[in-house]
């Protein structure tokens, strides 16, 4: 045992999957609170005060109660140090900025032993958040100091470096809304949207669709205003130059004022607007090809106006900001650089990461150094009480106009998108009013961007925020499209491998390429890729994950469950071929037939409302499950006069069951022998039960009788692996 006033955790797994807990991955943590499991929140002096002093926002947990508070009832009145540490852990992340509400802690058999679970978006946030929490929780017992705030600080570095972007979250999280599957690739913001064959790819806002051609083209600006140019898209007019005098000869045949930009570039960058001078000019050269690796840089007419975003998603706009100028105004004390951070940088807007709308101003800037040098200013200068300094002319677009463009601005910016080759753009573009055309007030697209930042229209410092990452999705999946094919998951002991891959056969004579994942191995259209155990989580998203596959089917235990959950979030056919012995998982604190039923009726869980649970009538635990599936459910047993068998046909529900040595389904009154089992490879043959269950599975995913037949007879479970 620990000691009273401490808990030791004795074990942390990450469930990647479905799991006994819910549908989305958790942290299970097993805990032993040691003598505090005499001593609940009630009778530790001081504890409430301190955690509510240090986490007010536990107010919100809501808890079991069910209403705003109700963690903060159950402290108060007395709850043990497993279910505390729960809470805390969730509001830590929530403080990280990973926002998170599930969770949950029950007691095992053992005196002073518990489960704790928590959601969390990413494992190695989610480890640290638990030794934080831990941490916490122990100096609100033990009344020792605590710095909260530097913990919080480390957990949202670990958010920023391994959590998804706030874009690219955006996204997933509009999948997740339409039940779209997705797969997190890399550590990075790379994602797969879908499984197998219907899968699609995003990283952030570029997709598989995004064309390198047309990105190598829209960085390449002189080459992306001649494309416009050529269609009618209005650009400003201008050349590449190659060197400072060059850009001073533009710069007087187009006229003054000029602008001056990197020719392979974009988001900006190296840009210097609205330049009227000599000096100006060649200074301005001197960023743009700095800045552009390059000695070409673009000179081209300025536009007046204010600069607008507009987000083009496949060939709409989706939606559109404006940008603004930023000015400070002088105190007579404080440096340009000063004034910068006290009247810019403190808008809550502005961070320097990618969860804030408007980044933070930097006046050492080459850009804005030439600004504050036009002024007679450097980032150093005290200007005079009252003075206003323009420290950028453009940019910081984030207010959202979307509902004010013009039906012949989006037709022009959805255009740019088009010539440049982007199914997602940002088209940067000046103009006085976005509500009328841009030939009415010499307006032009002076920019067209891939992979376009999202969060100026996901989180507009004005306006209404406007859901991308839906149009995105939508744009990659049509309606109805749910970027899923079908899964087949089995879960038992004796029958289930084989009854994988009989159900993998037949699948794969119905045209499809099939991957299985069973104890036995990987196999893909029946050829085994890998001989090691394929019902671990990694295996299964193996199939998910590879293109070629049209469906899958996947075998599970209780251990499997218990220890990293299911590789896939919902599937089309549940199979539980047996419930197995609590026995073999004791080590895993599942000691008895209910706390074993608890762990299997994941399988079911996870079925679709249009998909169907297969269960074996013969084993009245099995059986049992039928009430959990969301779909239709299909019992088989040897015996035909099966109590459950009966009732349920009786009812008009499907069944298999043998007679007179053939293979028989039977839906109400009607019977359709299938085959005799004389007719299947002995080696099969000899576990009939796995061939009624792959029978049933065919039948539910609509194969037709003659494949079903043609797939159980020709299987072969004795040949070598691969061969069958």
């Amino acid at each position: 045992m620990t000691n009273k006033k401490d808990i030791a955790i004795l074990r942390v797994n990450h469930l990647r999957g479905p799991n006994i807990w819910t549908y989305r991955p958790v942290i299970e943590a097993w805990l032993d609170i040691g003598e505090l499991e005499e001593c609940p929140s009630n009778k530790l002096p001081g504890l409430y005060e301190r955690l509510t002093a240090w986490l007010p926002g536990l107010i919100e947990h809501r808890c079991g109660v069910g209403e705003r508070g109700g963690f903060l009832e159950r402290l108060r009145d007395g709850t043990w140090a497993g279910h505390i540490l729960e809470h805390i852990v969730l509001e830590m992340q929530n403080l990280a900025g990973m926002k998170t509400g599930f969770g949950k802690t029950r007691s095992t058999a053992d005196h002073g032993i518990y489960k704790m679970a928590f959601r969390t978006r990413d494992e190695t946030v989610g480890r640290a958040a638990l030794q934080a929490g831990h941490a916490l929780l122990m100096a609100a017992i033990n009344d020792t100091p605590f710095d909260l705030q530097a913990k919080v600080a480390e957990l949202t570095e670990l958010v920023d470096r391994y959590c998804l972007g706030p874009s690219t979250g955006h996204i997933v999280d509009a999948a997740t809304d339409r039940r779209i599957p997705s797969i997190r690739l890399t550590e990075g913001n790379l994602v797969q949207l879908g499984h197998g064959s219907a899968q699609r790819r995003i990283w952030t806002a570029e997709t598989d669709r995004t064309s390198a051609i047309g990105e190598s083209i829209a960085s390449d600006k002189d080459l992306t205003k001649t494309l416009l140019a050529s269609c009618g898209v209005p650009v400003p007019e201008g050349s590449v130059v190659r060197s400072a005098e060059a850009a001073w000869e533009e710069a007087q045949d187009i006229g003054l004022p000029v602008a001056v930009k990197p020719v392979d570039g974009n988001h900006g960058r190296g840009v210097s607007l609205n330049l009227m001078s000599e000096a100006d000019v060649h200074a301005a050269y001197a960023i743009a090809s700095e800045e552009g690796d390059s000695s070409a840089v673009l000179v081209e007419r300025f536009i007046p106006g204010n600069e607008h975003r507009l987000l083009v998603v496949g060939s709409k706009v989706v939606a559109a900001a404006k940008g603004e100028s930023l000015w400070v105004v002088g105190d007579g004390t404080s440096t340009v650089t000063q004034l910068c951070d006290s009247q810019i940088n403190i808008d809550p807007r502005r961070g320097d990461s990618e969860e804030f709308p408007l980044g933070l101003v930097t006046p050492q800037d080459s850009e804005i150094k030439l600004d504050l040098k036009r002024q007679g200013l450097t980032p150093e200068s005290i200007p005079q009480a009252g003075q206003k300094v323009l420290i950028q002319l453009n940019g910081n677009v984030a207010d959202d106009v979307t509902d004010e463009v013009h039906p012949d601005v989006a037709y022009v910016a959805a255009l740019a998108a088009r010539v440049v080759g982007l199914d997602i753009a940002g088209i940067d573009l000046v103009c006085e009013d976005i509500s009328r055309p841009l030939e009415a007030q010499r307006g032009a697209i002076i920019e067209v961007n891939s992979s376009p930042g999202l969060l100026a229209h996901i989180k507009p410092a004005k306006g209404e925020p406007r859901n991308v990452g839906r149009a995105i999705v939508e744009h990659l999946f049509a309606e109805g499209e749910t970027g899923r094919i079908p899964l087949v998951g089995v879960t038992g002991t004796t029958n289930a491998a084989l009854t994988a891959r009989l159900v993998g056969t037949v699948l794969n004579l119905s045209g499809k390429h099939v991957g299985v994942a069973n104890r036995d191995g990987l196999f893909l259209d029946g050829r085994q890729v890998t001989a090691q155990d394929g019902t671990r989580f990694d295996a299964g998203q193996r199939l998910l994950i590879n293109r070629t596959v049209q469906a899958a089917v996947f075998e599970s235990n209780a251990r499997t469950i218990l220890s990293e959950g299911l590789p896939y979030d919902r599937c089309q056919v549940g199979i539980v071929t047996e419930m197995g012995m609590a026995a073999d998982v004791a080590d895993l604190y599942v000691r008895d037939d209910d706390a074993l039923y608890n762990v299997v009726r994941s399988q079911i869980d996870v079925v679709l409302s249009d998909g169907a649970a297969v269960l074996n009538a013969a084993d009245a635990r099995v059986a049992a499950l039928a009430e959990l599936s969301d779909g239709a459910v299909l019992f088989y047993a040897l015996d035909e006069a099966n109590e459950t068998l009966k009732a349920h046909r009786a009812a008009g529900g499907r069944v298999a069951f043998v007679r007179g040595g053939h293979i028989v389904l039977a839906q109400g009154i009607e019977d359709m022998p299938l085959l005799g089992i004389d007719k299947v490879k002995p080696a099969t043959a000899a576990q009939p039960e796995a061939l009624l269950a792959a029978a049933l599975a065919g039948w539910a995913l609509d194969v037709p009788t003659d494949l079903i037949c043609a797939g159980l007879r020709t299987f072969d479970a004795a040949a070598k692996k691969g061969k069958a």
